[in-house]
């Protein structure tokens, strides 16, 4: 089968929806602007789908919109039938998925996208006279084999990397690093291979490295992330990110869809930047953080000892007197805010102690909470004005000049081991320096508990702290009632 020219309707509709992309993009680079980027984002793939539903159509000369044959019918059906499937699933899933939960919603769209990947190549492999790819001779354009190795060892890796990255965020697997013996030989024999054989793939078309490739890109991708660190899983959703659309990119070649390798290539390039960016805010490099160098010391971060220093317990009414008397207040939200769906309440304290005169900033860690951007989500949800909110480069030296640093729910991205431990999974990691705060409220539900690195902190034994141990919602219950008391 000959593969038939896009026609230049066709082509200019995929660029328009290429735009809107870019525009998407650029509307989600802010809070302010995000909602704007998602609609941009969902008209984008409105024109993609349609354009290409209309170009798969029979079209006889002269006329565009022919009878359809049983056979159009049946296929309609299908194409039908996965959409509503899909619709349904998705729009379920947006409307019941808690805010807690979107890392682990996000792992799973990343699987999805590569094991769609696997399947396209793997169509394309077994009937490549559909897909235009087959020569005169019998065999696949040699070109299009490249596209395939490609597509599908991204896709695999992609797919099982990602099954194990929502593992971990879900708790069904320990967020400690699992570290193999040899893990550095084997990942790299296993990615060697992967590169020889699809090289090898365009000489030889025999199944048995087609679907050699595919096995081994779905174990380098469970090599690849059960090495690293539960602290490192904003990274890693970044990373899964960009692998998802390199993946589309090169089923977009096999496919010879312009709109897939448009977005394939938008969002494998933007994943790779963001994952760039969140290396750079952890003082990491990217191959270290692939390595599973980070969160590699089990036994760093203290022990027994630490859980036996003297430390101060505080009430809400205590926080509530300081909060009142405070000037400056700076606020530090992590994982455990939304584990308590607290941030509507912690908004309202805030409006509270601004109606008392008090000056009051969020501080945010580009790698605080499972995924990238996850606190700035929820405290948009919960209508924060964004000039309140802050990046740690723009904020930290504030802290000396703060009379309350207010921790809730955060605690890797406070512990000044990063800063002062060299053996601590941490260390180098840019911190907020909440020590220099005259006074630190920290919100955890005990003692006993850790940051997701597994490390103990010594904010929670300084002499101006005062550790509030409840559930994160219910403190800040307590303290604006005592605020307004």
């Amino acid at each position: 089968m000959e593969h038939i020219a896009t026609p230049a309707w066709a082509m200019l509709a995929y660029l328009i929806a290429g735009v809107f992309f870019i525009f998407a993009l650029r509307g989600l680079s802010s809070p302010s602007t995000s909602r704007q980027g998602n609609r941009f984002g969902m008209a984008g793939m409105l024109i993609a789908v349609v354009t290409t539903l209309l170009l798969k159509a029979p079209v006889p000369e002269g006329q565009f919109l022919p009878a359809p044959t049983p056979d159009d019918l049946i296929i309609l059906a299908q194409i039908s039938g996965a959409i509503a499937i899909g619709a349904i699933i998705g729009l379920t899933t947006a409307k019941r998925i808690a805010m807690t939960d979107m890392p682990q919603l996000v792992a799973a769209f990343h699987s999805l996208v590569g094991l769609a990947a696997v399947l396209v190549a793997a169509a394309a492999f077994l009937n490549p006279d559909a897909f235009g790819i087959l020569l005169p001779n019998g065999t696949i354009n040699p070109v299009s084999r490249v596209e395939m190795g490609l597509g599908i060892a991204i896709g695999a890796i992609t797919f099982s990397g990602s099954v194990i990255a929502f593992a971990k965020l879900n708790g069904n697997m320990s967020g400690a690093p699992i570290m193999l013996p040899g893990r550095h030989i084997i990942n790299l024999g296993t990615l060697v291979a992967i590169i020889g054989l699809t090289a090898y793939f365009t000489q030889d078309q025999a199944p048995w490295v087609f679907w050699t490739i595919t096995a081994l890109s779905f174990i380098i991708g469970f090599l690849l992330i059960i090495p690293i660190g539960g602290a490192d899983m904003p990274v890693v959703v970044s990373m899964l990110n960009s692998y998802s659309g390199w993946a589309a990119a090169a089923m977009g070649f096999t496919l010879h869809n312009t709109a897939m390798i448009i977005t394939g290539a938008l969002v494998g390039s933007s994943g790779a930047i963001l994952s760039y960016i969140m290396c750079k805010a952890m003082n990491r490099s990217f191959i270290s953080v692939i390595a599973g160098g980070f969160g590699a010391a089990p036994e760093a971060g203290g022990g027994e000892a630490k859980a036996q220093r003297p430390w101060k317990r505080g009430s809400a009414e205590d926080a509530a007197f300081l909060l009142k008397e405070a000037e400056n207040v700076i606020i530090i939200p992590g994982y455990g805010m939304a584990v308590a769906q607290a941030q509507h309440i912690l908004r309202e304290m805030a409006d509270v102690l601004k109606k008392e005169g008090v000056n009051v900033k969020y501080a945010i860690h580009p790698v605080a909470g499972r995924m990238p951007g996850h606190m700035n989500v929820l405290l948009a949800e919960a209508n924060v004005p964004y000039e309140e909110v802050f990046e740690l480069e723009d904020i930290n030296s504030e802290f000396a000049q703060a009379d309350v640093a207010f921790i809730i729910g955060a605690n890797d991205v406070v512990n000044p081991a990063a800063k002062t431990d060299k053996t601590s999974p941490i260390y180098g990691m840019p911190v907020f320096d909440v020590e220099k705060a005259k006074t630190v409220f920290f919100i955890k539900r005990s003692m006993g508990g850790v940051g997701y690195a597994g490390v103990d902190n010594d904010v929670f034994y300084m002499d101006q702290t005062m550790m509030l141990l409840a559930d994160a919602k219910k403190m800040v219950e307590d303290i604006v009632k005592a605020l307004q008391h």
